[in-house]
Order: C-alpha cells, then structure tokens, then sequence
C-alpha cells in the first residue's frame, strides 16, 4: 500500500514516481526492494519537489540525495500515526531548511474486511484507530503550518512561500554553502537494477 509514490499526470494516467527502497515489516511479504532510480525532484511552481515512503524519511542518505537535488519541499507519506509525523516532520524541515509535508491515512476497525483471518481477535485487541492520522505541515523553521491532524478525514490547505527557504537557507543550507563536499562524498546509483548488463549496449 504504501511502497510506492505515485501520481496522476494530466490524462488520468497513474506513473510511478519512487519505489520505496526498503519494505518494512511485513511489507516484505508482497513488495521487494526497490532501486535508486525513484530518487529525483521534480518542479512545481517555484518549488523543487521530492518525496519518500513512511520508514525511508529516518534515512539520512536518502534524504541528502534529495536535499542535493535542490528539494524544498519534501512530501512524507506515512501509513498514518501522529507518533510518526508529529517530531520527523519538523526535524526533516529543520535540518533541510524546506516545507515539509506530511501525508497519513486513517484506518478503523470497521475498515478492515470481514474475512481477514482472525478478524475476531484484531477487533477485540485493537483501538478503535488503528492509524489515526496526523498529516501536517511545517514551514523550514520548523514552525508548524499545520499541526498533525488525527482521527477524522479532511482536506487540509496551506498557503506555503517560497521566499520562507531562502530566509532560511541564508544561515544553513546543508548541501549549498555549508556543505563540505571536499570532505563528504555521496555516491547515489540512479539505474534501474536488472539481472544482466549487456556490454554491447553500453554507452561510452
């Protein structure tokens, strides 16, 4: 459910934008690994926009990979829990200096369907929540746009301005003027991973 981000382009089409890289849990019974190839940003409006999947966000390669691509604005979708968004999403704004959002899901126990196995026992153990939210919005300061929003579904709006990264990236920008590339070095392999490599179609 949540390995991949997607979007959908003007003809209604669903691409694929990342792969998640790593499944966690019991992910790793349906979705495999995934590569590097999903490790871009993409422009919108005056921003440049990146993305990555619930457990991904504590990955500080991949996040730098993002932040070296000029990311100030990065969209953190998680399967949904306060307890998840509630300190990363300012961290991440902090130490990028972006906007950073925040995406969850709410899951009931009416959601789940009658014949999973055990049904029962999940309903009679569970909270009546089993995920509960917490979308929200901070600003590069880590000041919040919008706190984390739990347990009820709704559309949240925010007016995000870009001028706000560039006030704040003028003291820190960790992968621009306070970065030390002479000293630290990330090697981010884009290519679509595949069983052979044929030495013919190389190119030079």
């Amino acid at each position: 459910m949540y390995a991949s981000l997607v979007y959908i382009n003007e003809k209604g089409e669903i691409r694929s934008v990342h792969r998640k890289l790593m499944p966690t849990y019991d992910e790793r019974m349906t979705w495999a690994t995934g590569d590097g190839n999903g490790l871009r940003t993409h422009e919108l409006g005056p921003f440049t926009l990146g993305g990555l999947n619930c457990w991904e966000n504590w990955m500080p390669l991949a996040r730098t990979a993002l932040y070296a691509q000029g990311e100030d604005l990065h969209v953190a979708v998680w399967p949904g829990s306060r307890r998840n968004t509630n300190d990363i999403t300012r961290y991440i704004a902090i130490e990028s200096r972006s906007f950073v959002a925040s995406v969850s899901g709410l899951m009931r126990k009416s959601d789940l369907p009658e014949h999973l196995p055990g049904i029962e026992r999940v309903i009679e153990n569970s909270p009546e929540f089993l995920a509960d939210g917490g979308s929200c919005v901070s600003g590069p300061d880590g000041q919040w746009v919008i706190e984390p929003f739990c347990s009820e579904e709704r559309v949240l709006i925010a007016s995000l301005d870009h001028t706000r990264v560039r006030e704040e990236r003028q003291n820190f920008d960790p992968t621009g003027h306070y970065s030390r590339p002479d000293v630290f070095d990330l090697r981010v392999d884009r290519r679509r991973q595949t069983t052979a490599v044929f030495a013919d179609e190389l190119s030079d």
